[in-house]
């Protein structure tokens, strides 16, 4: 049975705060390509392999973390991996160069991968019904949004076109005592995990297996086909906005990252909305006209774009409509990622929420690469704005796939793959 929601209040505060830390620490990736581009002379080409730092390693660590999560304990593993994003963030300030980088989002990314999995199977320890599980994803991803719109704030106080001290490293400072703070909350919160049955001492294969073989049911592969392009449209816009701004719409740099964080609030603002509506509609529709409201803007704003600006511009107030109109796609993209999950976890026992998550954070990370790659590759390829009309691409397939979704099967009739 589970406890009183008030009784839970601790433990979900506590992930809420340390998804907007990792809010902040992931989707700095797209400050940081812009930064190592103009402090370090890193080409566009080797920048966008950043992202593959912090995805891949979250899609090889979550493949296996679903898998021992439930030996170790959710709140002991997101303990220690709270503890070495802390320890990486002051690191980070005190070595200045491309290869800490790396090693930063290779860190935050395996640190992620335990702690993504972990909360979204706490989830189901912590809310009653599915309505209320459904809540709880949207209003948590929305907290993430916000955490990011913070981040972008918080660099771009630091961030300077000339800046041969390596001043906006010192932001990394405040993100780490954050972190600090989200790991004492997370250790005074109560848990209790009684309920996910750790009573079978069943080996590592015979728990890859059940996993492997939860994945490739029809049904979870539509849905891993929708997380995987849902990802791979918010990266590849959100992880270069701040370049999109500094050298299309040739604004500072600064500028460029304050602006971008009109994306992340956007995608907050949507969750919430989304919260609200999918309590009332049907979720197809609502996702639906989402996808379709995101390509009308994009198709919109890119032509705004296309304009040669010959001076630089000195504040945000002097961008372009393009600069302003583009990143609220967010508010559309928002409810997709948050309300697929929902649907796919609350429809499956608890115990397999962990491996149901990996294959999430696994397909979520493999389709933040893609998007980011392609982006970079296309940055050097392609002239200006045109370069994010090939977005329009995976926006129709993610469409197709959450239209199969819905039709293939209602989400009660997914079983567990062990007892199958």
């Amino acid at each position: 049975m589970k406890t009183p929601g008030s009784s839970n209040l601790p433990i979900k505060l506590s992930i809420f705060l340390n998804y907007m830390v990792f809010a902040v620490l992931l989707n700095s990736v797209g400050i940081v390509i812009l930064q190592v581009q103009n402090q370090y002379g890193v080409s566009p080409s080797e920048a966008k392999f950043l992202e593959g730092f912090k995805d891949l390693t979250i899609a090889v660590v979550s493949f296996f973390v679903g898998l021992l999560v439930l030996r170790v304990g959710y709140k002991r593993s997101m303990q220690w991996a709270i503890l070495l994003v802390t320890m990486i963030c002051f690191a980070m300030p005190l070595v200045p160069s491309f290869w800490m980088s790396k090693l930063l989002f290779a860190v935050v990314g395996f640190s992620f991968a335990i702690v993504k999995v972990t909360a979204l199977s706490t989830i189901g320890l912590i809310t009653t019904g599915k309505e209320e599980h459904l809540s709880y994803m949207s209003y948590l991803e929305a907290l993430f949004m916000v955490g990011l719109f913070g981040g972008y704030l918080l660099f771009g106080e630091f961030v300077k076109d000339v800046d041969p001290d390596h001043t906006w490293l010192k932001a990394y400072y405040i993100v780490g005592a954050i972190s600090l703070g989200a790991l004492i909350l997370l250790t005074l919160s109560p848990l209790d995990e009684s309920q996910v049955d750790r009573s079978e001492k069943s080996s590592i294969l015979h728990d890859l297996m059940n996993m492997l073989l939860l994945g490739i049911k029809p049904l979870a592969l539509i849905f891993i086909v929708s997380i995987f392009m849902y990802v791979l449209i918010e990266q590849g816009i959100q992880s270069w906005l701040p370049t999109f701004n500094n050298k299309i719409l040739d604004l500072p740099s600064d500028t460029s990252i304050r602006l971008a964080a009109i994306m992340p609030l956007a995608i907050a603002l949507g969750r919430f909305m989304g919260g609200y509506l999918l309590k009332r509609i049907e979720w197809i529709y609502v996702l639906v006209i989402c996808v379709i409201l995101s390509a009308v803007l994009l198709l919109i704003s890119l032509p705004m774009a296309g304009t040669d600006y010959s001076m630089r511009l000195g504040t945000w107030l002097d961008v372009p409509m393009a600069g302003l109109i583009f990143p609220l796609i967010g508010l559309w993209l928002a409810p997709i990622y948050p309300a697929l999950n929902s649907l796919i976890l609350s429809s499956l026992p608890l115990k397999d929420h962990a491996p149901m998550t990996a294959l999430i954070v696994v397909f979520s990370a493999l389709g933040g690469t893609t998007g980011s790659a392609l982006m970079g590759w296309l940055f050097e390829e392609m002239e200006g704005a045109n370069v994010f009309y090939i977005i329009l691409i995976p926006m129709v397939l993610l469409l197709i796939a959450m239209i199969l979704f819905r039709r293939s099967s209602p989400t009660s009739t997914i079983k567990s793959a062990a007892q199958n």
